[in-house]
């Protein structure tokens, strides 16, 4: 028996005991964060897969992973077939599965501090109806048999710098304070780590890759805050830096404060916040107010200070990213590179720069085959060779204190003799995804716009000659917090797609990343970081906004087929690339510098 087929047995054994007959399994932890602590990886732990995004089902007899399209090939690299069923969100869920598979009268357990409130009623809903019933566990019974369960951080928090912030940590709280007070509310319950981070300028190393702290928080009207964090979290410059005007408790204090606010007016995030927030809240006697939390907006909407940190920090990784581009155009036509040497080697020149604090994400280093995997993780199993004659997909970003990245280059592995060249069909796709990124790059757009009308203008050219993409085309970006940040977000209506009914406003980043994947061959995808910026026109009826683009680093020309871009195109990607070589050339010197004129060359 396998080491993940061992595991459910322990799962089910327990579950038995239990008295349950089946139990539901996310991918997420108490604050419904995509980026978990090892503490909380209960599915990677019992299943194996390793993305960011996924749920399970186990019931005694079948077991069911539910990816959405980016990961259906990861899912069936990482999970056995012959202990899990593979289902595909959204054409199917977690509900409508539990509805076809679970027996009348089962007991299916789900713990109330992984689920959101709207996920609690419609699997009730689904399961009645088979005369089923959804139980909240006292205790998580996965939790029971992971025996080497990881326990949480104990890392230090971190004050985040006003000169980096923009603001302090008092106006803020003071910003909410007033917002409560215009909706008649007594306070708001914050659970998102990075509305946390946000609000109280703080920042942590408790979850890889985002720089976030684990607590709780609740703001009140009159502009005092209660902040849940283990003491030992806590030094006496970050204690002084939160003032008075923040009482700290510790964690498990924040469960009995939810019940302490009898009577209150409290507000709490149905999207953010676990269903056991909002039983807290009902076991107290608190009125509830089911309202995004106010402070994902206004992190979202970046200041000058965060917009200045964020140039700076791209420009740098802009360099780190441009020297692994000419070392990979020397290494890689020798063959003997592999993903992971490769990436580890992107990792080292960021490191070079003095400045990195963690990656943004792990990196998706992606050689041939295993670049058509849209969110793949090299692991020792995976490892392909980098070879020669081939296209490689490198995603990557990192953390700096004054702004996060995201950034993806596809290249043309050439050899030796340089006489290797791609495909007319490698070139087309990439040359038809190229056109969609300089479709949203030079999008001009009404005030009030949403993220979903514009996402058609990145799949055109591709619809054009019948193919798309599983995944969006741009996610909001944090300053110096988590990659993937809300509430904004460029992606097709509907389908449960969070984000894509959010006006753009002026102040926003986003990804631009379309993409093209043909299975078993070659991926490709092309991104840049954007600002959301007002646009003067002369004779405008309106108010309108467009994007500045952040992210300077070559675009592989040998992937371009001219002759499908149009003149206005080739000039955008030949202004793109005079501006890499005015930003980035200056931090570069010999050979490298000699590299980036070329590749900057105009088409």
């Amino acid at each position: 028996m396998s080491t993940y087929a061992a595991r459910l047995a322990a799962l089910r054994a327990q579950l038995a005991a239990d008295r349950l007959d089946g139990f539901v399994v996310p991918l997420t932890d108490e604050h419904m964060s995509e980026y978990v602590g090892d503490y909380a990886k209960r599915l990677e732990w019992l299943t194996g897969f390793k993305g960011s995004a996924g749920a399970a089902v186990v019931l005694p007899q079948e077991a069911a992973i539910f990816v959405d399209g980016r990961y259906t090939l990861q899912v069936r690299q990482q999970v056995s077939a012959d202990d899990w069923q593979y289902q595909g969100v959204p054409q199917t869920s977690i509900s409508e599965w539990l509805k076809a598979h679970a027996p009348a009268g089962a007991r299916i357990g789900y713990d109330a501090w992984l689920h959101t409130r709207d996920w609690v009623k419609a699997a009730s809903e689904a399961l009645a109806a088979k005369g089923a019933e959804l139980v909240a566990v006292t205790r998580n019974p996965l939790d029971l048999v992971w025996s080497d369960r990881p326990g949480m951080s104990e890392a230090k928090l971190a004050v985040q710098d006003e000169s980096l912030a923009g603001r302090n940590a008092a106006d803020k709280r003071a910003e909410i304070a007033d917002w409560l007070t215009a909706e008649n509310l007594d306070a708001t319950v914050m659970t998102a780590l990075d509305s946390i981070a946000w609000t109280f300028n703080l920042r942590g190393t408790d979850v890889s890759h985002t720089p976030v702290g684990l607590a709780f928080a609740i703001v009140h009207a009159d502009a005092t805050a209660d902040l849940f964090v283990a003491p030992d979290k806590v030094p006496a410059d970050v204690a002084q830096a939160l003032g008075n005007g923040v009482r700290l408790h510790p964690r498990e204090a924040f469960a009995p404060a939810l019940e302490a606010l009898k009577g209150k007016r409290v507000a709490a995030d149905p999207e953010r916040a676990v269903s056991a927030v909002f039983a807290g809240l009902e076991a107290g006697g608190a009125q509830i107010v089911s309202v995004r939390d106010p402070a994902v907006l206004a992190k979202a909407i970046k200041n000058r200070a965060e917009q200045a940190g964020q140039r700076a920090a791209q420009a740098r990784d802009g360099a780190a990213l441009s020297r692994y581009l000419h070392w990979l155009s020397v290494e890689a036509p020798k063959g003997g590179l592999t993903e992971i040497s490769a990436s580890d080697q992107l990792r080292a020149f960021r490191e070079e720069t003095g400045k990195l604090r963690d990656l943004s994400f792990d990196t998706i280093s992606g050689a041939g085959p295993n670049g058509a995997i849209m969110h793949y993780k090299a692991s020792e199993e995976t490892n392909r060779p980098i070879e020669p004659g081939s296209v490689y997909l490198c995603d990557s970003g990192g953390q700096y204190e004054d702004g996060t990245t995201d950034v993806t280059r596809t290249i043309w592995v050439g050899t030796p003799d340089g006489l290797s060249l791609p495909s007319a069909e490698i070139k087309d796709r990439n040359t038809r995804v190229l056109k969609g990124h300089i479709a949203i790059a030079t999008a001009v757009f009404p005030y009030g716009t949403r993220g979903g009308q514009l996402d058609a203008f990145a799949r055109a050219s591709l619809w054009q000659a019948g193919c798309d993409y599983a995944h969006g085309t741009g996610h909001g970006v944090g300053a110096f917090l988590a990659v993937h940040e809300g509430p904004q977000r460029i992606a097709k209506p509907g389908g449960g797609q969070m984000g894509t009914d959010e006006p753009l406003r002026a102040g926003m980043f986003l990804s631009n990343e379309p993409g093209y994947y043909k299975p078993g061959a070659f991926g490709v995808r092309i991104e840049n970081l954007v600002l959301v910026e007002r646009r003067e026109i002369d004779g405008a009826e309106g108010d309108y906004l467009g994007f500045e683009t952040l992210t300077f680093a070559p675009i592989d020309k040998t992937l371009i087929e001219p002759s499908l871009l149009t003149a206005q195109e080739i000039a955008w990607l030949n202004a793109y690339h005079a501006r890499v070589l005015e930003i980035v050339g200056p931090q570069l010197d010999g050979e490298a510098k000699a590299w980036l004129a070329e590749a900057c060359a105009p088409l």
